[in-house]
């Protein structure tokens, strides 16, 4: 059962993420606020980042909102960057170039070289 003084101490804790001024404005000592602080955010950290969770979860549709809107502003350079991150969260990401050596392309010398590097123990 939490104390009226913890569930103040995870609300203050969540509104910004620091736990010696949660601590005090939950109303614990100045003394013992730093101590105290960082003890209930250990043990309260599932519920911390349940918290968390529900709050960033909470604004999706707001923030899907505000990236729509920069679809439609002035600046080219605006739009492109909105356009990008659209198109990244909806997983169509372009692929990163990858650089892919082959045994063809290889010298004898260097093909010897690996092999040695991967039979080495």
């Amino acid at each position: 059962m939490n104390t009226d003084k913890q569930v103040k101490f995870v609300e203050q804790y969540c509104l910004h993420g620091n736990a010696t001024k949660a601590a005090l404005e939950a109303g614990y000592s100045e003394h013992s606020a730093k101590q105290t602080g960082y003890a209930l955010k250990e043990k309260f950290k599932r519920e911390i980042d349940e918290r968390n969770q529900t709050a960033l979860r909470d604004k999706i549709p707001m923030a899907l909102s505000q990236l729509g809107k920069l679809l439609e502003a002035d600046s080219e350079a605006t739009r492109l960057a909105a356009v990008k991150d659209i198109l990244d969260r909806a997983g169509m990401k372009p692929v990163d170039r990858t650089e892919v050596t082959t045994i063809e392309s290889m010298s004898d010398e260097e093909i010897q070289r690996r092999i040695d590097a991967l039979t080495k123990h």
